[in-house]
């Protein structure tokens, strides 16, 4: 039976006054520690003019454990990527050993006197240099297209840094006077500079220690220019060596109007031929610091006399000499080929007809 107020069905649903009315509102113990103010007991009300409640203390609210662990692994993302950025994981794998330059240098010895003008237009008309181009615009540059591993602007970076080298050891005024070294110097990769300030410090024509299988330098007491105009004719040529490396051929031949030195523009000049094959290597670290790698030079200079020691310097025959002796055969220095003998003689068509 239900209580005295009550119908004798109990409370209507939904009737006001019923249990569903406080059914949303839920006092847990989270709402309870959470309320501001707190209600005194019975006891501590007895005292006089007690008031019924009491403030409570704010709580001080830390961090939730949630919260911490957030903020730890953001900051460690943070870190890592920091980290990754300073350090790279896919880092390019450091280059190989540098190979140390492989050199000759074959002396052409003339079979006759060497022809000589006071005209140095005459001469040059009459070789067969007269339709080469005159200094670093003879070092043309070819189509450039990218490689399988290397793009256009590396592989322009390539032969751009080939050609700069070949200007620098032998078309320099003070390179080919022997007055310094230094603009072909610091075009060469770190690795080799041991080699190469060797080569000068003592020379040895061992196949990795002549001076001139580095650059032309002539000996200054012996011959001087007669014309700055030097003609050059030849070509650049680059591929891919690796993955990792590009190669540069350069195969030019330069021709040199040279008359004794000290002796005025009075004196015959005469014509001096140098052909030079160089293979230069550029690895990404090259092609950065604007260097190369040069590992093969062969030379055939000439008229030069096969007694000469060639490694320090070139001491050209000039307008009038002979040489005492030659070797097997005449050779041509602008004919294409490998160069094998270790003296040949300069054929008389790579003369002026003078």
């Amino acid at each position: 039976m239900g209580g005295p107020g009550d119908p004798p069905e109990g409370t209507p649903e939904g009737a006001p006054g019923g249990e569903d009315e406080y059914r949303s509102v839920v006092f847990d113990e989270s709402f309870i520690r959470a309320a501001r103010l707190q209600e005194f007991s019975a006891r501590e009300r007895l005292g006089d003019h007690a008031p019924a409640v009491r403030r409570r203390a704010p709580l001080r609210r830390g961090l939730s454990r949630q919260a911490l662990v957030l903020v730890v692994l953001i900051a460690l993302a943070f870190g890592t990527a920091v980290y990754m950025g300073l350090r790279h994981p896919y880092e390019t794998p450091a280059a190989g050993p540098t190979e140390p330059l492989r050199m000759s240098v074959v002396p052409l010895a003339p079979q006759a006197a060497v022809p000589g003008s006071t005209d140095v237009e005459q001469l040059y008309e009459q070789s067969p240099a007269a339709h080469f181009r005159i200094g670093a615009e003879g070092i043309t540059m070819p189509a450039t297209r990218r490689t399988a591993n290397f793009s256009d602007s590396q592989v322009v970076t390539a032969l751009a840094t080939a050609k700069d080298y070949l200007v620098a050891s032998a078309l320099d005024p003070e390179v080919l006077s022997g007055a310094t070294v230094r603009p072909a110097r610091i075009l060469l990769d770190p690795d080799l500079l041991d080699q190469f300030d060797q080569s000068f410090d003592h020379p040895a024509a061992d196949g990795q220690h002549a001076p001139t299988g580095w650059l032309v330098r002539f000996d200054s007491s012996r011959a001087e220019l007669a014309d700055s105009r030097i003609r050059v004719h030849g070509t650049l040529q680059a591929a891919e060596h690796d993955a990792d490396t590009l190669e540069v051929v350069a195969d030019h031949t330069y021709v040199y109007a040279l008359r004794p030195a000290g002796a005025g523009e009075e004196a015959a000049a005469s014509l001096f031929t140098v052909r030079r094959e160089l293979h230069f290597r550029f690895d990404r670290d090259d092609l950065r610091r604007h260097q190369a790698e040069t590992v093969v030079s062969a030379v055939q200079a000439g008229p030069l006399a096969c007694a000469e020691d060639s490694a320090g310097h070139l001491r050209p025959l000039l307008a009038g000499q002979t040489a005492t002796a030659g070797g097997p055969a005449g050779t041509d220095p602008y004919a294409t080929g490998g160069v094998t003998a270790v003296c040949g003689s300069l054929a008389q068509s790579a003369q002026p007809k003078v």
